[in-house]
């Protein structure tokens, strides 16, 4: 009676966690999909972009619906162990069993094609250069939003500087955007060609690379956890089934 306890109490703890991790996924989601600054819709915008890009700027509803699930898990397991609900335990196993199976084989599938995602963005530097070459300057929405983004990366254009050349931006101000050019660089708040040579800011998409790469360790360590979590759950919720079997 004491262990069945003590599991009701830890079911009651790793859903807890559950619950409100869905709700933070699903504030993100919900954050990314209002944010019209974020380099997604940067991507989404451009008009001659691959087949498939459009999936990229898919991101804030994936997170909206692992939000969604992952609240659904975290109140079934929760009531399941203290109602006592065998059949509330079952659909929470089988749920986490298909989210785990599936986490496994994406995990897979990023191991085998882990230069894809690097391979796809950079195949993009054509499109997007030609983009900023045509509209920067041009058109209120895309000026917006790649000074948004180039603001929050401390970044310059796509690759550097020499992407706003031909823009319609630098043809009518004889100057380049702002970040393109250090604070010691800036004369009478532009940024002239040769400040911006000097400056040597990178790119938005160099800058993208190394903010993954420093949170990749975070990212394979939030991984780890929620499958030892999710891992937890399923064992303790079996325990709790089988034992509120033999009561009945």
């Amino acid at each position: 009676m004491c262990c069945t306890g003590l599991l009701k109490t830890m079911m009651f703890i790793f859903n807890g966690v559950i619950f409100f991790a869905g709700a933070a996924i699903l504030a993100v989601g919900i954050w990314v999909q209002v944010d019209s600054g974020s380099l997604m819709s940067i991507l989404g915008n451009i008009k001659d972009a691959p087949p498939g890009l459009d999936q990229l700027t898919n991101v804030s509803y994936l997170l909206i619906a692992v939000g969604v699930v992952l609240l659904v898990i975290g109140f079934l397991g929760c009531c399941g162990a203290v109602r006592e609900s065998r059949c509330m335990l079952l659909t929470f196993f089988s749920i986490v069993l298909i989210i785990f199976i599936i986490e496994v084989a994406g995990a897979i599938v990023l191991l085998v094609f882990e230069d894809l995602a690097a391979a796809l963005i950079g195949g993009l530097e054509d499109e997007v250069r030609s983009d900023i070459a045509k509209n920067y300057g041009n058109d209120d929405k895309v000026t917006d939003l790649w000074n948004a983004t180039m603001e929050q990366f401390k970044c310059c254009g796509f690759k550097n500087y020499t992407d706003f050349d031909s823009s319609p931006f630098v043809t009518k101000f004889d100057a380049y955007p702002l970040t393109c050019c250090n604070a010691t660089e800036l004369k009478a708040g532009e940024c002239s060609m040769l400040g911006a040579q000097i400056s040597l800011v990178p790119g938005c998409f160099t800058r993208l690379v190394e903010f993954i790469e420093e949170n990749a360790v975070i990212v394979a360590g939030v991984a780890l956890g929620i499958a030892a979590l999710e891992i937890a759950a399923m064992v303790v919720s079996m325990i709790l089934y089988k034992d509120i079997g033999q009561k009945a």
